[in-house]
C-alpha cells in the first residue's frame, strides 16, 4: 500500500529516501551523487514524472544510458546500478514501485579473474566505509588497515613491513624497508625502500590505535611490528581478510544490493568467508582505486608513482582506471587556464 505521504516524484522521492536513512553523511553523500544521475535521467531523458511508470524495460534503457553517457566502466556502474537497486528496494516498500522491481536491477557481475585489473574500489565508496569506520569502528584494526592502504597506497607486505620505530608521528611520516632476514620482504626488495609521508587524520588514527586498540605484541624476532594481532606481528592473509571484510556494502549501509538476507549471508555474517561477497574488494583493488583518486585529482603521475613504488609504464597499464573522457576532462581544466 502506498505511503501518500511520500511523494512520488522521482527528486521528492529521494529526499525522502535519504532522511530516511540511518547511515553517515557520507554514505548520504555517496547515495545522492549516484542517484542524482538517475534523478536526471528521469526529468530530462525519460520524461518520467511519477516513480509509478518505472518498469524493467525502464531500468535497463537508464543502465545503458549511464554507462553511455558517463562513459563508466564495469566496476564503476555496477557501483552506480548497486546503489540504485537498494533505492528502488525501498521505493517497493513504501508503495511507490512494484514491490518486486528491484529484482530487475541488473548489475555486471565481477567474476573471480574477470576484468581482474579493471577492479578498484571507487574513491566514494571508500570515503563512505571510512567514514562509517571514524564513526562505528573507529581505530579497529580493519579500520586502520583499509585506512592505510587507501590512503597511502601500500601493498600488503609493506603494510605487514612497518616496526613501531618506523612510524613517526611527530614528522608525520612512514618508513618503509626491506628487511628479508627478519622476515619482512618488499616485493620490489630496496627498490621498495621509500618514505610515506601521512597526513594529520592519519596520525591521530595511528596514535590512537597504538595506544588503545593496539595488542602488545612482538614477533618472532622480538620487533614491535605497527599492525599485530594477539598472535604477533599480522600475517598478509589476514590483511586480505580485514580488507574484504571491511569493504562489505553492508557494513555501512546496513543493507544488501545482491537481494541477500544480510542476516542470514554467510559473506555477512563470517569475516572469514567476507571475500564471497560480490562487492568486497581485495588489497590490490584499494590500491590501484587509490592510486587511480589520486590521479584523478590531479596529482602529478611521478608523485603517484613514486608514494606508491610504481613505473609509469606499470602504472598506465595496470592502475590507472581513469577513462578517456577523464583524462580528457583533466587537460580541459588546464587548456581553459591558457
Amino acid at each position: 500500500m502506498t505511503d501518500a505521504s511520500i511523494p512520488s516524484d522521482p527528486e521528492g522521492a529521494l529526499e525522502r529516501y535519504l532522511d530516511s536513512r540511518d547511515v553517515t553523511e557520507a554514505t548520504l553523500y555517496s547515495h545522492r551523487s549516484r542517484l542524482g544521475h538517475f534523478i536526471r535521467w528521469c526529468r530530462e531523458e525519460a520524461d518520467i514524472d511519477d516513480l509509478s511508470e518505472l518498469d524493467g524495460a525502464a531500468i535497463n534503457q537508464y543502465r545503458n544510458w549511464r554507462r553511455d553517457d558517463g562513459d563508466l566502466n564495469r566496476v564503476t556502474l555496477k557501483t552506480q546500478m548497486d546503489t540504485l537497486r537498494v533505492f528502488v528496494r525501498w521505493c517497493g516498500r513504501v508503495g511507490l514501485v512494484d514491490d518486486d522491481l528491484d529484482t530487475k536491477v541488473v548489475s555486471p557481475t565481477l567474476r573471480n579473474g574477470e576484468n581482474e585489473r579493471d577492479v578498484m574500489l571507487d574513491s566514494d565508496v571508500a570515503e563512505t566505509l571510512l567514514d562509517h569506520y571514524d564513526t562505528y569502528q573507529y581505530a579497529s584494526r580493519e579500520h586502520v588497515v583499509l585506512h592505510l592502504a587507501w590512503r597511502t597506497m601500500l601493498r600488503r607486505g609493506a603494510i605487514r613491513a612497518i616496526d613501531l620505530d618506523d612510524y613517526h608521528p611527530r614528522d608525520e611520516y612512514l618508513e618503509i624497508r626491506h628487511r628479508p632476514k627478519v622476515n619482512t620482504p618488499l616485493k620490489n626488495q630496496h627498490e621498495d625502500e621509500r618514505t610515506v609521508a601521512l597526513k594529520s587524520d592519519t596520525v591521530t588514527l595511528l596514535n590512537d590505535w597504538i595506544d588503545h586498540k593496539r595488542p602488545e605484541r612482538t614477533d618472532d624476532y622480538g620487533r614491535d611490528p605497527l599492525i599485530t594481532t594477539t598472535y604477533g606481528r599480522i600475517h598478509r592473509n589476514t590483511i586480505a581478510v580485514d580488507i574484504y571484510a571491511a569493504t562489505r556494502p553492508c557494513i555501512s549501509t546496513g543493507e544488501c544490493p545482491h537481494n541477500r538476507d544480510v542476516e542470514n549471508c554467510t559473506a555477512a555474517t563470517d569475516r572469514q568467508q567476507a571475500s564471497k561477497c560480490p562487492s568486497s574488494v581485495s588489497p590490490h583493488a584499494v590500491r590501484r582505486g587509490g592510486i587511480t583518486h589520486w590521479l584523478s585529482n590531479d596529482v602529478p603521475r611521478p608523485a603517484v608513482s613514486d608514494r606508491a613504488n610504481v613505473s609509469g609504464d606499470v602504472l598506465d597499464k595496470h592502475y590507472d582506471r581513469r577513462t578517456e573522457r577523464e583524462k580528457m576532462e583533466q587537460r580541459r581544466r588546464y587548456l581553459d587556464d591558457i
